[in-house]
């Protein structure tokens, strides 16, 4: 039964991914990514959250596992952040990788602050 509450939150955070890239990138005009970058943000806080809150059984499957990891994408910020340093955008790769990570970081922890303060 676990799985199949992370195939449902997995169908629902693919799309949801799209959407905000696309959203994201549609309204911002830079060299980096920011599309992928939102999306890892807003995925990691809410990951740090659900662990903040002690989530556990089928909400962290379905919202943590499924629609987490179906959101945020550390395939295509790889990606992302190869095509940057080949194509000779070497500081903005670098960039790319300093934001994801610290930010992302950030977010889960401060994700998990939140969770436990309100759950």
């Amino acid at each position: 039964m676990t799985a199949v509450w992370v195939v449902l939150g997995g169908m629902l955070g693919a799309p949801a991914r799209y959407l905000l890239d696309r959203t994201v990138t549609a309204y911002t005009r830079s060299h980096l990514p920011l599309g992928t970058l939102a999306v890892n943000i807003v995925g990691s806080a809410l990951l740090g959250a659900l662990i903040g809150a002690e989530t556990s059984g089928m909400v962290l499957a379905g919202a943590g596992i499924g629609f987490c990891g179906a959101f945020t994408t550390f395939s295509t910020f790889g990606y992302e952040t190869m095509r940057l340093a080949t194509g000779g955008a070497t500081g903005y790769a670098l960039g790319n990788i300093v934001l994801n990570t610290g930010i992302c970081l950030g977010a889960v922890y401060l994700g998990a602050v939140a969770g436990g303060l309100f759950g």
